[in-house]
């Protein structure tokens, strides 16, 4: 953008909310629908934050944070559908050929001369397109890219070599993708491996791979927002999370748990909806944002902040790779939607937890779900992150010299 005026200002917040509003609701047709307008013109009642960003080279950035909990309001306001933050990860296998030569897209480019050249451009687009759309993509390790066989399988769109080699990979669903040039324009054909997504190849086209990586993620965003993105009728008034407690395996600690949230000042309510073994899941009502809850929570010692139950080895990151190395850390996409405005327009993603960001970017990304399929199942139809923790009834505390020392936690 090019100023900080009210009017300037006021445009940006307009231009960052919209690329929110069509992450969170899963499709770019909610800005065409009645009722918008009204919403990106007062979208500074949904701004939690903003930083106004001068680069060394003169372009100007505007950097806003929108509340999750308001946004998915003004979206149910007018009827638009509420894809949640629990986002499944698509594990991209493609095969691009290029003036004959095929070349498999890694997460980091690979190869020698043009081959690498290739992978790289390719790379950015698919990552710069799931950015963009807050759907956590993966692409495999470069340790692949060799691979002759694989790529024939691939190029096959033959699955077994495929979902044999991505077994130690993260992953919710595999798409098997297949780049060339048709026509003077750029065609990828897919199939999908998973989550009951399997089917026959379907095809896009596009005039350049920037172009064409976008088609793509914006098929595949647009079926999963098809299969999970909520009603607006069903985005209740009070916002709930899922919170999952390791360790609480009797009454007693059922009780205490209980106690404990409800007595939370943006807690309106807890309940337990399932037990499995040592592990309680309650369903919590609560007002204000999700990071406020999540505060409070941290305050009381006997709840330990746990990652999501990874599938082991997790070795495949959702987090976009253009600029620097992945990290191996699943990152679970929370309460706030961020927006970059720059001269060059806006650049908006949902703000992750305890993550990298590139570049003060960040997007929806992939939570590593339990491996009991009804739970993830449920997690993906949350609206919400859902938030781990270990229950501790007897919380580790300093004795104030460097050491710990056990204290009986009062109810």
């Amino acid at each position: 953008m090019a100023g900080s005026s009210p009017n300037e200002l006021a445009a940006g917040y307009a231009d960052g909310l919209a690329r929110v509003f069509v992450r969170v609701s899963g499709t770019r047709e909610v800005l065409g629908q009645e009722g918008i307008e009204a919403l990106l013109a007062d979208a500074e009642s949904l701004l939690l934050s903003y930083q106004y960003l001068r680069g060394d080279t003169g372009e100007n950035r505007l950097r806003m944070a929108f509340g999750a909990v308001g946004v998915n309001r003004a979206l149910a306001s007018i009827n638009a559908p509420v894809w949640g933050a629990n986002r499944p990860l698509t594990l991209a296998w493609v095969a691009v050929e290029d003036r004959g030569t095929r070349t498999l897209i890694t997460d980091q480019a690979s190869g020698t001369g043009a081959s690498r050249q290739v992978s790289a451009i390719w790379q950015q687009a698919f990552d710069q397109a799931a950015q963009e759309r807050g759907l956590p993509v993966a692409l495999p390790p470069a340790k692949f890219s060799g691979d002759r066989e694989l790529l024939s399988d691939l190029w096959g769109q033959f699955v077994n070599r495929i979902r044999n080699a991505s077994g130690d990979l993260d992953q919710d669903v595999m798409a098997l993708v297949r780049v060339n040039r048709s026509g003077g324009q750029w065609r990828a054909g897919w199939v999908f491996d998973g989550m009951a997504m399997d089917g026959g190849e379907e095809s896009v086209t596009a005039d350049s791979p920037e172009a064409l990586a976008q088609t793509v993620i914006n098929r595949w965003a647009e079926r999963y927002a098809d299969r999970y993105a909520v009603a607006a009728g069903k985005v209740a008034e009070s916002p709930q999370v899922d919170i999952v407690l390791k360790g609480a395996s009797s009454l007693a600690d059922y009780g205490k748990v209980t106690k404990v949230l409800e007595g939370l000042t943006p807690v309106l309510s807890a309940g337990a909806t399932r037990v499995k073994g040592d592990q309680l899941t309650l369903r919590v009502a609560f007002s204000g944002e999700l990071d406020q809850l999540k505060e409070y929570i941290a305050l009381d010692p006997r709840f330990v902040p746990l990652e999501a139950e990874p599938r082991e080895p997790a070795k495949a990151s959702a987090e976009p790779k253009a600029t620097e190395p992945a990290q191996e850390s699943a990152q679970s996409a929370s309460g706030q939607a961020e927006a970059v405005a720059t001269e060059q327009g806006v650049e908006a993603g949902g703000q992750s937890e305890g993550g990298s960001k590139k570049d003060g970017q960040s997007m929806f990304t992939y939570q590593p779900m339990p491996v009991d399929e009804d739970e993830a199942e449920q997690a993906f139809e949350s609206l919400y992150q859902v938030l781990y923790y270990r229950w501790q009834s007897t919380p580790r505390i300093s004795n104030g010299a460097g050491e710990s020392a056990d204290k009986s936690a009062e109810e």
